[in-house]
């Protein structure tokens, strides 16, 4: 009895609800901890870059700044060399148009697998929801089976439907706090990279007014 009313004997028993809840906790999760890595320090090696190649773009050394910028480890080495590459030959308004159209390329990717936690954050109290109210009515169900009233009938009923609903509420809310964080985190990326690639076309065009280009 006693492992009835336990949490692993709740959750059994509204299986229904609380399965497809864990599940989904796993996958957000998952993606927690991968955005986690994925978006580390990406703001503080976007500025180190820009201050690294300014000067080279300044004294119009395009080649060395691509060479720095080739391996294409991070979003911001990605932007830089599409810029710097475009920085020899195209006007400012060209660069800008570069500029917009690969900072969202890279959002994009930045924000790969965060639309798994907006949907987690708004479905899962909904599920548990589902998962309370179907054990709520198997509980009144077996009350009317059994011809007897009062609210201990249905007590271990309720608690286990109850269980649904906490469990919900606890996956929504990881979900949406992550969700949140990281379309923040996101736009300051972005942010950077704009402020940054900013920095970097105005010193490759200085670069190539003192290179005669």
């Amino acid at each position: 009895m006693s492992n009835q009313f336990g949490i692993l004997g709740m959750i059994q028993q509204g299986y229904y609800a609380t399965y497809p809840l864990l599940f989904i906790s796993v996958v957000c999760l998952a993606i927690i901890f991968e955005r986690l890595w994925a978006l580390r320090g990406i703001m503080a090696k976007t500025a180190k870059t820009a201050d690294a190649l300014i000067p080279q773009l300044r004294q119009g050394n395009f080649n060395q700044a691509l060479q720095a910028t080739q391996a294409r480890a991070t979003a911001s080495d990605r932007v830089f060399h599409t810029l710097i590459s475009a920085a020899q030959t195209m006007d400012r308004a060209q660069l800008e148009d570069i500029d917009d159209e690969r900072r969202y390329q890279e959002g994009l990717e930045l924000k790969r697998y965060v639309w798994v936690l907006a949907t987690a954050g708004a479905s899962a109290p909904f599920i548990g929801l589902f998962g309370t109210v179907v054990g709520i009515l198997v509980a009144f169900q077996s009350m009317a089976i059994m011809g007897t009233g009062g609210f201990s009938v249905v007590a271990a009923g309720i608690s286990e439907a109850l269980i649904s609903t906490a469990l919900g509420l606890a996956v929504a809310i990881i979900a949406v706090i992550f969700y949140n964080y990281f379309s923040v985190k996101i736009e300051n990326i972005n942010a950077i990279l704009h402020i940054n690639a900013d920095r970097l076309m105005d010193a490759a065009l200085q670069g190539r007014q003192a290179g005669g280009r």
